[in-house]
């Protein structure tokens, strides 16, 4: 296989590992989808397309060369996870890398300097989460399907910390929501149920996804929690009948 075919497989690999589709790359790069899959296809392109390729899906040229076996994480261990709760500078960009932001959005959002945030970045990458990349460029080693651990360092850390703060607002801003609702349901419906809530997650993501390419000034933090349970408020539990003995 020719090297320059063998570029173009590595790239294609990134693209599919990273769940970018052909659409949003040509969105990122300003072209038509049709333009994209023809460079994709026959190569043959200009260097300068080839390093805004690059930029647009945040890897450097070296790497398309010699591309790291290390397949994205979809997990972090306990140990990692614990390291970031640790150091919640370290959970944030985590965090924000995860969701596609860029080394110059950070610092110039955040009170967090370059020489900081390389540092942080660093840190990240020795615990295998995240990668800096001289200049000024961040590499994520998540992969697009990548969650917390269920019950794990930061899922407590998000019901101690974050949950109480979330609800504790007004939800009187436009577009925010706040519906509770309850009733009995049987099994088979819970099932339904939870599988609709996982499809609006997945939407959720797919669109913050998509929106990575916006300008920062265009996008707006957004958060959302998604949970059911077999569950009762304490109040009315307390009031209830002692079940009949047989």
């Amino acid at each position: 296989m020719s090297d320059s075919r063998s570029l173009l497989r590595n790239l294609k690999a990134r693209l599919k590992a990273d769940g970018m589709t052909y659409r949003e790359l040509a969105r990122r790069l300003g072209l038509s989808e049709p333009t994209v899959k023809r460079d994709l296809s026959r190569g043959g392109f200009s260097l300068i397309r080839l390093d805004r390729i690059c930029e647009a899906v945040g890897i450097t040229l070296e790497e398309l060369v010699r591309p790291k076996p290390t397949a994205a994480l979809t997990e972090l261990s306990a140990e990692q996870e614990k390291a970031l709760v640790g150091r919640p500078k370290l959970l944030m960009v985590t965090y924000l890398a995860a969701n596609d932001w860029k080394f110059g959005e950070i610092v110039a959002t955040f009170q967090i300097s370059e020489s900081e945030l390389i540092d942080i970045l660093l840190r990240l990458e020795k615990l295998g989460i995240a990668e800096f990349r001289p200049p000024n460029r961040l590499r994520k080693l998540t992969a697009r399907n990548f969650s917390w651990r269920k019950d794990g360092p930061v899922h407590e850390y998000f019901r101690n910390r974050v949950v109480p703060e979330f609800f504790g607002g007004r939800f009187d801003q436009r577009g925010d929501e706040l519906r509770f609702i309850g009733g009995l349901l049987s099994q088979d419906s819970l099932v339904r149920f939870k599988a609709g809530v996982d499809r609006l997650a997945a939407e959720f993501e797919e669109l913050a996804h998509n929106d990575a390419k916006l300008p920062l000034a265009q996008r707006d933090s957004c958060s959302a929690i998604f949970g059911v349970r077999s569950w009762e408020f304490s109040e009315f539990a307390k009031l209830r009948r002692a079940p009949k003995r047989a």
